[in-house]
């Protein structure tokens, strides 16, 4: 407890910076996550991290120093020059971007641990300690790092929301905004250069085996709360704040561990969390999803076999027994004792021991879902031209997620018909209606 009031009152000067500066760097590479990850382009934030590490070595062997602001110049360049290296092969070679993020990926990577090796063997003062820009070492930054990380930080998300709207435009439809005016080539070349800034500066934290998480995930966990690219850019930039929070806070308790790991285990906790719980694609919000569309396939099947028992005699409010019922339609007995308590509830049918009996609301139900069945079936068989017996199947599945506004539309389009393609009769709620 006393380390966690410790820490959160940041006694230490230099956490403090330290939490902050991995707290933006964290936000920033998160929004520019967002967008590499909607244009389909995670897998270059990989091939970026991994590219920036022979540009570090090189502004090491050039400057002696291992000071942000100047290792940043090589890192950027290695990484810029990465990205040109994938366009080049997938335009002018025969790769496709899978193949040649890969080449380039392992072909900079390895170029960067060969001359990482090398500085380790040679004799310079500065050398040691480089090697902690695989996996990050937050502790190991000083003043002068974080002024710069945070310096660039801010720069990153004030460039993205100033930008937004043609941000938006050329990741949801870059046709539209070329329409516009907007100068495609040059803002898809700004976003690179983003996504290259933000790897680069992060190196140092999180580390180049890392950065690529810590790029991609906060999008990916938001992309499961929300349709809406503005709510995911606050998303992402929350999860990852967060995860920069905790992950130095437990690097903080146990010191043996970098923080950039532990950055990327607490973000991970997030995504598994978001995969799971999310609201709009959550597994367990899907799998709540395909309940109520079985739910309501049943109910409406079962209101639709009893309005089409009461076709037989003209008596839709008759109680039919449990025999009649399965035998007009196949309903194994847990289905039908689960859809009937349900539809009884609702006030739709009216059952006991003897069997069951539609309202009037239920007869409104299983008279529009039978019309709709029959009015789908006849346009199948008018409009695309299918065999009169090979539209029932496609009927049963349209029939109970069409919206009224379909519902009208098929019924002008057919001009009210009175029968459908088994010269059944389609049944109209207003039996006036002028066909």
């Amino acid at each position: 407890m006393q380390t966690l009031i410790d820490f959160f009152s940041f006694t230490d000067p230099n956490v403090r910076w330290v939490v902050l500066g991995i707290m933006a760097m964290c936000a920033g590479s998160a929004l520019v996550g967002v967008f590499a990850f909607l244009r389909k382009k995670a897998l270059v934030g990989d091939a970026v991290s991994h590219a920036i590490l022979p540009g570090i070595c090189l502004s090491f062997l050039v400057t002696e120093s291992k000071a942000t602001w100047a290792l940043l110049p090589g890192a950027f360049l290695t990484g810029w020059f990465s990205l040109i290296a994938i366009d080049y092969l997938t335009q002018h070679t025969k790769l496709k971007s899978d193949s040649a993020i890969a080449l380039v990926l392992s072909v900079f990577y390895g170029v960067g641990i060969l001359l990482l090796t090398m500085i380790q063997n040679m004799e310079l003062a500065q050398q040691s300690g480089l090697d902690k820009f695989l996996f990050g070492k937050a502790a190991a930054m000083v003043y002068e790092d974080v002024v710069v990380l945070i310096g660039l930080s801010l720069l990153i998300i004030v460039v993205i929301f100033s930008l937004y709207r043609p941000f938006r435009l050329i990741t949801f439809n870059p046709d539209y905004a070329q329409s516009l005016g907007y100068p495609i080539r040059l803002l898809e070349g700004l976003i690179s250069g983003l996504t290259v800034l933000s790897v680069a500066i992060g190196v140092q934290a999180v580390g180049v085996v890392l950065m690529a998480a810590l790029l991609i995930t906060p999008a990916a966990a938001a992309r499961y709360w929300t349709n809406r690219l503005s709510v995911m850019l606050i998303l992402a930039a929350v999860f990852g704040s967060f995860s920069g929070l905790m992950g130095t806070f437990i690097s903080y308790t146990y010191p043996r561990m970098p923080t950039g790991p532990w950055v990327v285990t607490v973000l991970s906790v997030i995504a598994i969390l978001s995969v799971l719980l999310g609201r709009k694609k959550g597994v367990i919000a899907h799998q709540r999803k395909l309940y109520r569309n079985r739910r309501k396939m049943l109910e409406e099947n079962l209101l639709k076999c009893l309005y089409h028992l009461g076709e037989l005699d003209s008596d839709w409010q008759k109680k039919r027994t449990w025999t009649e019922i399965t035998q007009k339609r196949l309903f194994t007995k847990r289905q039908l004792q689960s859809a009937w308590k349900t539809l009884h509830r609702k006030k739709l049918l009216i059952a006991d021991r003897e069997g069951l009996a539609l309202t009037k609301e239920g007869e409104k139900v299983g008279r529009r879902v039978t019309k709709i069945h029959r009015l789908w079936e006849l346009y199948l068989t008018k409009h695309l031209h299918l065999a009169s017996d090979h539209v029932h199947e496609d009927a049963e599945a349209i029939e109970h997620i069409i919206t009224p506004e379909l519902e009208k539309e098929l019924e002008l389009q057919l001009g009210y018909p009175e029968l459908d393609p088994h010269e059944e009769l389609i049944p109209y709620e207003n039996k006036d209606l002028k066909r």
